[in-house]
C-alpha cells in the first residue's frame, strides 16, 4: 500500500520497494519542473560524523560545512541513480529538486547523490541497475569529467563543489 506524501501539490508517492522506501511520480513531471524541497535539521561536518550510520545514510552535503538530517519526508527516501531524472538546485537557504528530464507518471524519482558530494568521507556501493552505473558512489570530483561537465550544464552541482573543484585545480 503506498503512503502519498511530497510536494505541496501531492505529486509524490512513497512505496517500499526491494531498495526500501522509495519515491515515485504521482503524475506527470515536465523537465525544468520543481518536484520537491529537502529539509531537515542543519549540521555541521563534524557534527554529521558523528551521527552518520554508514549503513543507512539519509544526511544530505548542501554547504562544504553543512550537511541536512534526516526527514520522515519524501526526501529522505529519494534514491541516488547514476542515471537520475532529477538534480538538486540550492537556491538561498532552500535546497530544491528540479526535473532535469520529463518523467513519467508511477517512475522513481533519483538523483545522482555524487552532484552533492565533496566530503572525503562517506560512499556507497551502487546496484541502481542503470547502463551508466558506476557501481560507486562517491565525491563529485571522481566523476568521470564528461560527467560532470554534464551536470554542471544542467545546472544541478551545487556551487561550493563547484568552487572546491575549481579551487583543488588550481591549487
Amino acid at each position: 500500500m503506498a503512503e502519498e506524501t511530497g510536494t505541496d501539490k501531492g505529486d509524490l508517492i512513497i512505496r517500499r520497494t526491494e531498495k526500501g522506501k522509495s519515491v515515485f511520480a504521482h503524475r506527470n513531471i515536465a523537465r525544468g519542473e520543481y518536484i520537491v524541497e529537502f529539509r531537515g535539521k542543519r549540521y555541521t561536518r563534524e557534527e554529521y560524523k558523528q551521527k552518520l550510520n554508514p549503513s543507512n545514510n539519509h544526511f544530505l552535503q548542501v554547504g562544504s560545512d553543512v550537511f541536512l538530517g534526516p526527514t520522515r519526508t519524501a526526501d529522505n527516501y529519494i534514491n541516488h541513480s547514476c542515471d537520475p531524472n532529477s538534480g538538486i538546485r540550492i537556491e538561498g537557504s532552500r535546497v530544491n529538486l528540479y526535473a532535469i528530464r520529463d518523467i513519467r507518471e508511477g517512475e522513481e524519482i533519483t538523483f545522482d547523490y555524487s552532484t552533492s558530494m565533496d566530503e572525503d568521507f562517506w560512499e556507497m556501493d551502487c546496484h541502481c541497475g542503470s547502463a551508466a552505473c558506476r557501481k560507486r558512489v562517491r565525491d563529485f570530483k571522481y566523476l568521470p569529467l564528461d560527467v560532470r561537465e554534464r551536470y554542471i550544464q544542467l545546472g544541478i552541482v551545487p556551487g561550493f563543489i563547484q568552487e572546491s573543484c575549481y579551487t583543488r585545480k588550481q591549487g
